[in-house]
């Protein structure tokens, strides 16, 4: 089983963009929006700007993403 922490939005954006190499397309609000290029096409995620995302959040987060929860706690 994971354990998974709550995070901050900017701490998640560091760890997708640095780690699982996502980039920053833009952003609504405090919504920010990444992207990255695979062989099987683009895969896409939101992530609140937030000062704590919550667990579901985060979990839907990685979901977008494409990421098991084991990987991304290797980087919190």
């Amino acid at each position: 089983m994971s354990t998974l922490k709550k995070i901050s939005g900017k701490d998640c954006i560091k760890i997708l963009c640095n780690k699982f190499g996502f980039g920053v397309v833009r952003q609504k609000g405090s919504h920010i929006i990444l992207k990255k290029e695979t062989k099987e096409g683009k895969i896409g995620t939101v992530v609140p700007n937030h000062k704590e995302l919550k667990l579901p959040t985060l979990r839907s987060v990685l979901k977008l993403a494409r990421i098991e929860e084991e990987e991304f706690v290797k980087y919190q």
